[in-house]
C-alpha cells in the first residue's frame, strides 16, 4: 500500500481535501513553469525599478550607495555584489529624463509579470472567465504601483529605519523606550505591508464569476504563507549561497546573474504558491471541488 493509499483513508477529512485540492493544483496549473515566466518579467523590471528609486533618492539626502545595508540576510553576497555595481553607474549617470524613463519602463514590465500572475492566480481559483484587456492591464498597473510601494516601505524601514529613527527621536528627543519599539516596528510594518498586498492582489486577481465571493480574510493564508516563506526562503538560499555554494567557480562572471535569477525565481514561486493556496482553501471551504484533480491512470 502507498502513501496515498494510505491517506485515502483520511479522504473525508477537510486537510486531506486541502492538501489534495493544493497539490493537483499546483501539478496541474503547472506553478514551476509559471515561476519561470514571472522570472522573467521581474529581471526585466527589476533594474528600471533601482534607476527610478535611485532617482528619487538623488533629492534626498540618504546615501544611494548605502541601499543594500540591512538586506545582507536575505539578498546572498553575489547578488549584492552585482546590484552594487549597478547601482555605482546609476549614481553617476542619474538625470530627469533617466528617472521618466525608468518609471514607464517599471510600469510596463512590472505590469507585464502582474499580468502573469493573475492569470496564475484564476487558474488557482479555476476561474474561466476573461476580463477586456483594457481593464486586466489598469489591474495590473495598480498593482505594479502598489508592490513598488512595498518595496519602497521595505527599503525604508530595514535599510533607512536607523537613519529615519534617529531623525524622528533627535527631534522629539525620545527615550530609549521608543527606541527600542522602533527598532521593533521596523520588522513589523514591511511585515503587514507585505501580507496586506498579497491578500489585496490574491482577493482581486480572480475574474467576477457566479460562485466565487472572496473576502480579505480568505485571501489571508496565501498571503501569510508568501510572505513568511519568502523571508525564510530567502534568508536559507543567501545562507547557502554564502556559505556553500561556489557559483562563481561554476559560472565564473555570470555567478552573480544566475544567484540574482534564482533567487527571483524563488520569490515567485513564492507568490504562485500563496494562489494556489487560496484556490485549494476556498475548495475546502465550499468543498466543490476547485482544481479538481484527474485521476493518473487516465
Amino acid at each position: 500500500m502507498n502513501i496515498r493509499d494510505r491517506l485515502k483513508k483520511h479522504q473525508n477529512k477537510r486537510w486531506y481535501y486541502f492538501l489534495d485540492q493544493l497539490i493537483c493544483g499546483i501539478s496541474e496549473d503547472e506553478v514551476t513553469a509559471v515561476g519561470a515566466q514571472l522570472t522573467y518579467y521581474l529581471i526585466l523590471s527589476i533594474f528600471p525599478f533601482l534607476i527610478f528609486f535611485l532617482n528619487i533618492l538623488s533629492y534626498t539626502s540618504i546615501a544611494q550607495e548605502d541601499v543594500f545595508n540591512g538586506l545582507e540576510m536575505l539578498l546572498p553576497l553575489e547578488t549584492q555584489i552585482l546590484l552594487q555595481n549597478i547601482i555605482d553607474e546609476i549614481v553617476y549617470s542619474s538625470s530627469d529624463t533617466l528617472l521618466s524613463l525608468s518609471f514607464l519602463l517599471t510600469l510596463w514590465t512590472g505590469s507585464l509579470g502582474i499580468t502573469a500572475i493573475i492569470r496564475a492566480i484564476n487558474k488557482a481559483y479555476n476561474v474561466k472567465k476573461k476580463r477586456p484587456y483594457w481593464r486586466l492591464k489598469a489591474i495590473a498597473i495598480i498593482f505594479t504601483i502598489a508592490l513598488a510601494l512595498l518595496l519602497i516601505i521595505v527599503l525604508a524601514m530595514l535599510v533607512f529605519g536607523e537613519i529615519i529613527g534617529n531623525n524622528i527621536f533627535g527631534l522629539i528627543g525620545a527615550t530609549d523606550l521608543f527606541i527600542h519599539l522602533w527598532e521593533l516596528m521596523r520588522i513589523i510594518i514591511p511585515f503587514i505591508s507585505m501580507i496586506i498586498i498579497f491578500a489585496l492582489l490574491y482577493k482581486f486577481s480572480p475574474a467576477p464569476e457566479e460562485g466565487l465571493n472572496l473576502k480579505i480574510s480568505h485571501t489571508l493564508p496565501g498571503a501569510i504563507f508568501t510572505t513568511i516563506g519568502w523571508i525564510m526562503a530567502s534568508m536559507i538560499f543567501s545562507y547557502y549561497v554564502n556559505n556553500f555554494g561556489k557559483y562563481s567557480k561554476t559560472y565564473g562572471s555570470l555567478g552573480g546573474i544566475i544567484v540574482l535569477l534564482i533567487w527571483l525565481y524563488i520569490t515567485s514561486i513564492m507568490i504562485v504558491l500563496g494562489g494556489e493556496i487560496n484556490g485549494a482553501y476556498a475548495a475546502t471551504m465550499k468543498n466543490t471541488g476547485i482544481n479538481e484533480c484527474k485521476d493518473e491512470d487516465e
